[in-house]
């Protein structure tokens, strides 16, 4: 459900998603991001360190976020975000990615979007804020 800007409203939600956890989907990120640790590739490794099983990455979670921000509002510039990592995202497991506007900033041509992923348990594992600008 692609937005343009000018229909963006306060309250607004975003499209709920299902992003891919596989074991397959974080072996991809982490070698493209050279993050080949066993905590985020091994459940037994990573339970070995204390965690529930192998860990989506948190830049990942980031990204997650973010795509779901260019899926909502295509061609929108992210000026900031900022996430706070509540609880481990596990790998194989499923979650939802979503979002609401909270504030549009007429002024500055803004809008805020505060954003979360629930964990299959329905634990918020991740909230962030964003302010997004529209395409330039």
């Amino acid at each position: 459900m692609a937005v343009s800007f000018d229909e963006i409203e306060l309250g607004d939600d975003l499209p709920v998603e299902q992003p891919d956890l596989s074991l397959e989907a974080v072996t991809r990120f982490t070698e493209g991001a050279e993050m080949r640790f066993p905590r985020f590739l091994d459940h037994e490794a990573a339970r070995a360190e204390g965690l529930p099983g192998a860990l989506v990455p948190g830049l990942m979670s980031q990204g997650l976020l973010l795509a779901l921000l260019h899926r909502w509002s295509p061609g929108c510039v992210v000026r900031t975000i900022d996430t706070v990592f509540r609880g481990p995202l596990v790998v194989g497991t499923t979650a939802e990615v979503g979002g609401a506007v909270t504030d549009i900033d007429e002024d500055e041509g803004t809008v805020e979007v505060d954003l979360t992923i629930v964990d299959e348990n329905g634990r918020t594992v991740v909230v962030g804020t964003a302010v997004v600008a529209p395409p330039a």
